[in-house]
Parts: C-alpha cells; structure tokens; sequence
C-alpha cells in the first residue's frame, strides 16, 4: 500500500477517535477489475474498514470513482444495504468504507447448505434496490450510460460476445452476417421493457456479501436506470453459483410475487421481456469472461465458460424464438463440437 494511502486512513481513524497505532492491513484479492482493496483491522473489533485505491489515469476512471461516491451515497440513503463510504479523495481515486465481511453469495452456495432462504432475502434487497434507487436518481452519476438501452445491447452484449468470445476466445471467424438478425431482433424486443429502474447491471454472486442475517451489495459503479428483469436475470444464470434448474424456477417466481406485491400491471410485461433481457446477460457474461480471459490474462475465469455457454443453450432452447435461429444454431453447434474445441484450444473450455 502507498504510505499516502496509509496517511490518509490514519488520518481518518484519528479524526474518528479510533486509534491508528495498531492497525493492520490486509489486501483482498481482486476480481475483473484493477481496483485494489485492502482490510483495515483495530484492536476495537468492531472497527474493521476497507480501503480502495483506483488512481483516476483515465477519463473512464475518473468517472467511475465518481459513479461509486455518488451513487453509493445515495443508495445508502435509500435504505439499500451498500457498504457507508466514510471517506474518499476522487483526485486520487482513494475510498475508505465499512466492511461487508468476507463471505460471498457464492461461498455460501459452495458450501453445500440451502441458499434458497438467502436468496428470497437477495431478492427483498434486490426489489428494494430496483425501486428506491430510481427514486431522484441523477443520471449525471453514471460512468457508462445513463440507461441500459439498444445501444448498450448491442455494443456492450451482442457485438461483445461475437468479438470478445467468437473471434478472440474461440479463434473463429470475425464477421458474422448471419447473427445481425437475431442480434437485432434480440435487443429489439429486450428494448421494449420499461427502463426507468434502477439497474445494478453486475448482480451476482460475487457482488452480494452475506454475514449471518445481513445482506450487502457491493461494485455499483455501473449502475444506471434499466428495466426489471436484467438484475435478476444476472443473479439466476450466474456461472458462479451454478443453481439448478429448480433453484431457478424458485428464485424467479419468489421474485414474481415481490412484483405482483408492488403493482400487478407490471408482471406481464416483465415475463415477455425476461427471456429476451436474460440472453442479452448472457452474451455479455461469455463477452466478459473470454476478454478477462485473452486481454487481462486473468485465466482463471476460463472456468466458467462452459457453464455460461450451456445456459445460453438451454435459454434459447427453452424461449423456442425462431427469430433467434442462426444464433441457437450457432450455440448448438459449439455445444457438439465440445471434444474438438477442447483439444484444439488445449484447455478445459466445454464439459
């Protein structure tokens, strides 16, 4: 750590009447992103902080240290259960802020016990977070864009997946003409939900800290307004947890019941457009993966691949679009021609 960074958090713990003589650090490893993090330990066990450094050498990056001050503070007045930030330099890009503990969403599927009783208090968090967050929501926040809209669809998800993971990951061909159609129609039809949520846009479970009967979100950097269904479209064909098909089904209708609860008007537009928003979050997951994968060099995150691939199969399976042929047929085909694939990128790509 900077020995400024290290004055800067003892100067706030000496402006908090915490003392700063014994405190400790410890770095968290890191995920897709090049922010560090470090654990803050004080004798007080309560006390126990993070900081994060993510030096602003970019214009994207000021952004970004603006988006997590701004929309993190209004979250947190919202009643949404995100991590106060006590402190932060945006000239330096430096945070300080209360710790949501170590345990992940994730490692609590890992561990084998049911998680379906956090999940239906994931999905409460989630609903909170979807409408409180759009209330006096200021668009001005955003580092990306202010909506999750056609543009993003296709730039960021459609055209992702077919240069990300297609051309770069796969070693396949660069242009695909055959996909423009159903890449089209696709966000054609996600487009039609109504956008005007508050979309977290990374909702999964890495993102979701679980410490006995709280639950806390964290990486909101990307927030925006956006529709309902792609939040939870990201929580139930999240590669890392892997739920069964029947944990799906659970999740989504346990979910389905929080928005009949609100306003009924709302659940047939949200069960036309969720098929359609889920694909979306799935071509940008395989984008996602296979550019940590090649661009980052962070190959761990080949390993979910297989999983996100074969969701997409059974996704585009399942909704039975013939709009979405040429791209079902393309998934298929990968699906099949796992032995080959494997041998010839000489790693664990399919199951």
């Amino acid at each position: 750590m900077h020995p400024d960074l290290k004055k800067f958090v003892k100067d706030f713990l000496k402006d908090s009447g915490n003392p700063a003589s014994d405190m400790n650090f410890l770095q968290i490893p890191g995920d897709g992103s090049k922010r560090l993090f470090w654990r803050i330990t004080l004798s007080t066990p309560k006390a126990r902080l993070v900081a994060m450094a993510n030096p602003p050498i970019s214009e994207a990056l000021r952004r970004e240290n603006l988006a997590y001050a701004m929309i993190g503070t209004h979250l947190l007045r919202k009643g949404v259960p995100v991590p106060q930030i006590h402190r932060y330099d945006l000239d330096r890009g430096w945070f300080i802020m209360e710790d949501m503990g170590n345990t992940r969403l994730q490692d609590l599927v890992a561990s084998g016990s049911d998680p379906l009783p956090t999940y239906e208090k994931v999905l409460e968090r989630l609903f909170r977070l979807q409408i409180e967050g759009a209330r006096d929501f200021d668009t001005k926040w955003c580092c990306q864009t202010e909506k999750y809209d056609h543009v993003v669809m296709r730039k960021y998800e459609a055209d992702y997946f077919r240069e990300a993971f297609l051309y770069h990951y796969l070693g396949l061909k660069r242009e695909w003409p055959e996909l423009e159609p159903p890449f089209v129609h696709l966000a054609q039809t996600a487009s039609r939900a109504d956008n005007n949520l508050f979309l977290h846009r990374d909702f999964q479970s890495r993102n979701i800290m679980v410490s006995k009967e709280k639950i806390g979100i964290i990486d909101w950097q990307g927030g925006r307004l956006g529709p309902l269904g792609y939040d939870l479209a990201s929580l139930l064909i999240d590669p890392y947890a892997g739920l069964s098909s029947g944990q799906r089904h659970q999740i989504y209708h346990g979910y389905l019941d929080l928005v009949k609860a609100h306003n009924n008007e709302w659940v047939g537009p949200f069960e036309r457009s969720f098929p359609y928003l889920a694909i979306q979050r799935n071509l940008q997951i395989l984008g996602a993966f296979s550019y940590l994968a090649t661009m980052m060099h962070k190959k761990h995150f080949e390993a979910y691949i297989p999983a996100a691939l074969k969701t997409l199969h059974e996704l585009l399976y399942q909704l039975n679009d013939g709009q979405l042929s040429p791209l079902s047929r393309l998934v298929e085909d990968l699906i099949h021609r796992q032995k080959s694939l494997r041998a010839s990128l000489g790693a664990t790509y399919l199951p």
